[in-house]
């Protein structure tokens, strides 16, 4: 006769080789904790590499440094510009951009301090985070939005592109995509990370629609939703916010940070690839 403290077991190991791999799979299908970026682009079947940009300017030409993945598919993509943190481009930026490609995009996360840091380095040349937020906050802001325009521009003339192009951007590269929705006519969508609007003047020039994905507990850039809902609302502009009740700013890199931030991931993601696919197909 079989014991019922045998059957128990048996049962409960059964249910953690089934419920195990499907708690990974679903995981998967999001950006990862900014602690577990390395380990995802290491383990990534996408083809990504780096690339170097040009860029004129004001009559000056240089090179941006890019890192690009592409998705594994058989149908051209659309290309998502995928616009840093305050942090630089980090490993958690380009674990983002693999994620975006897993979901069907050609993604490309410029380096805007490309050539800005110790002896001509990159971002990865500064000695600490603090000495790249200092650089980020010194950007020219209308050198940013050249960047970005060079940065579509690539990305259009990839044999493997739909022709249609967007934005997402995180913390000070939320507000950035923002921006950029205001001075790039043809883009067709962009996403805000936690990120602030442009200045009320420029919010009339703004024609993809919006997508604003923001914390509860993030004060200082969620308090300018309800505004920019208004204003936007009045221009008759495109722009849907979320604001995630209990999560704090930066939820999606910092999903281990607390309880509220990972279910905030877990709803905002899938948000952002269904808005992006559906103005991008």
């Amino acid at each position: 006769m079989i014991s019922a403290k045998f059957l128990f077991a048996t049962v409960a190991a059964f249910l953690t080789t089934i419920t195990l791999p499907a708690v990974a799979a679903e995981s998967a299908k999001l950006p990862p904790d900014e602690g577990k970026a390395k380990e995802r682009l290491n383990s990534s079947p996408r083809h990504g590499e780096w690339v170097d940009i040009p860029v004129e300017s004001g009559g000056t030409a240089k090179s941006l440094r890019a890192y690009v993945v592409y998705p594994e598919s058989k149908d051209k993509a659309p290309v998502v510009v995928v616009i840093q943190e305050i942090f630089g481009l980090t490993d958690w930026i380009r674990s983002v951009a693999d994620q975006l490609a897993a979901d069907g995009f050609i993604a490309i996360a410029p380096d805007l301090l490309t050539g800005k840091g110790p002896n001509g380095g990159n971002t990865d040349a500064f000695p600490s985070r603090d000495d790249v937020t200092r650089a980020v906050r010194g950007l020219d802001a209308n050198q940013v939005i050249a960047d970005l325009n060079a940065v579509r521009e690539y990305g259009l003339k990839q044999p493997a592109c739909n022709g249609k192009s967007a934005s997402v951007g995180f913390c000070w590269g939320g507000g950035t995509s923002f921006n950029f929705a205001a001075h790039q006519p043809e883009l067709n969508a962009a996403v805000v990370y936690y990120g602030t609007p442009p200045k009320d003047g420029d919010l009339k020039n703004v024609r993809a629609p919006v997508l604003g994905l923001y914390g509860g507990n993030d004060a200082r850039v969620t308090s300018t939703v309800k505004d920019t809902e208004k204003k936007m609302k009045e221009l008759g502009k495109p722009y849907m916010p979320h604001v995630y009740e209990g999560a704090g700013h930066g939820f999606l890199r910092a999903q281990s940070g607390s309880e509220a931030n990972a279910k905030a991931a877990e709803q905002a993601w899938p948000t952002t690839v269904e808005f992006l696919k559906e103005h991008t197909k």
